[in-house]
């Protein structure tokens, strides 16, 4: 699951080439920007991105293992919650001198932070990590093909879409999506489109606020929002004390260590290098399901992931050409 994007940039996530994220999917303060001495050179760059992209995939599946104790719901509550209160403490947003129209796109981002989220965990809820983070991508590439208007992108996305055949098409489940849960795939499908729009609305919300102050103030608005959802669901089992370190160990993994990783990356990484290794979540998700939740695969499972991976990739590459030409 991807950790919240920086809003003071557009977010880079797979198949989407976009300005540089400071603290992609994170907080930042715009000095990522990947263009100073060394920018993309090196090992450690990349090290620290795959190490974040481990970090929020590793993340999400000890999600998985506390949802028995509070439920999909009470988890995105607990790590929704946990972000929110770090990143009103480190940047204290200002909350003069702003429109109705600047609140208006604040409010809009944090909706759709809070429906990504809570999408994505009820997903992985029902179907393995690894299925669930390849139809997620599916949001930011069909985005990616609508933005760009370019013939490629449209044979990138039917790939994509070849790989999803393969997810679906075997198994026997009957309602088209194989051995998955269909309400789990759709759910996942879900929080691809939230994805695409939490994009949309944290480059607005980037251009309307300083910093990460907008940032903040959504993840403020997605914790609230998500706050009823998990009480009905997990009541007071939010306030047990394991609950309450196991949801923070979720929300460091998956938000405050990916988020420190990420703007030491792209202090020394151009943006477009960094979209290209974010296709790699889906491959990561699937080793950390395996790993973590005995979520194993098979051959064609595998295969359609590496498809949707070589997807992403190629969507992002030929927006990179496009933008060199």
């Amino acid at each position: 699951m991807p950790a919240p994007s920086s809003s003071s940039s557009p977010a880079a996530p797979p198949a989407v080439a976009a300005p540089v994220p400071s603290l992609a999917k994170g907080s930042g303060s715009g000095s990522g920007s990947g263009s100073g001495p060394g920018a993309g050179s090196g090992f450690g760059p990349v090290a620290l991105v795959i190490s974040a992209g481990i970090s929020v995939q590793f993340g999400a599946a000890l999600a998985v293992m506390i949802m028995p104790r509070a439920g999909a719901a009470g988890v995105v509550t607990l790590r929704l919650a946990a972000a929110a209160l770090v990143l009103l403490l480190l940047c204290r947003p200002k909350v003069r001198g702003y429109s109705r129209s600047d609140w208006g796109t604040v409010l809009a981002f944090g909706v759709a932070m809070a429906g990504m989220n809570g999408l994505f965990y009820q997903s992985i809820d029902r179907i393995p990590l690894g299925p669930a983070v390849t139809l997620e991508v599916l949001g930011p590439l069909a985005l990616s093909v609508i933005v760009s208007r370019r013939l490629v992108n449209v044979l990138w996305a039917g790939l994509a879409l070849g790989g999803v055949v393969l997810l679906s098409g075997h198994g026997g489940g009957g309602l088209g999506f194989g051995s998955l849960d269909p309400l789990g795939a759709a759910f996942a499908l879900g929080a691809g489109a939230m994805w695409a729009a939490y994009i949309v609305f944290s480059a607005r919300t980037g251009r309307c606020f300083p910093q990460a102050d907008g940032l903040a103030l959504a993840m403020a608005v997605a914790a609230v929002i998500s706050l009823p959802l998990g009480i009905a669901e997990a009541g007071s089992a939010l306030l047990v004390p394991s609950t309450l370190a196991l949801g923070l160990g979720v929300a460091v993994l998956s938000s405050v260590l990916p988020y420190t990783l990420e703007l030491l990356a792209l202090r020394r990484m151009p943006a477009p290098t960094f979209a290209i290794l974010m296709s790699l979540e889906p491959a990561i998700a699937a080793a950390a399901g395996f790993l973590v939740l005995n979520q194993a695969m098979s051959a064609l499972d595998a295969l359609a992931i590496a498809l949707v991976i070589a997807a992403s990739m190629g969507a992002v590459r030929s927006q990179i050409r496009k933008k060199a030409a």
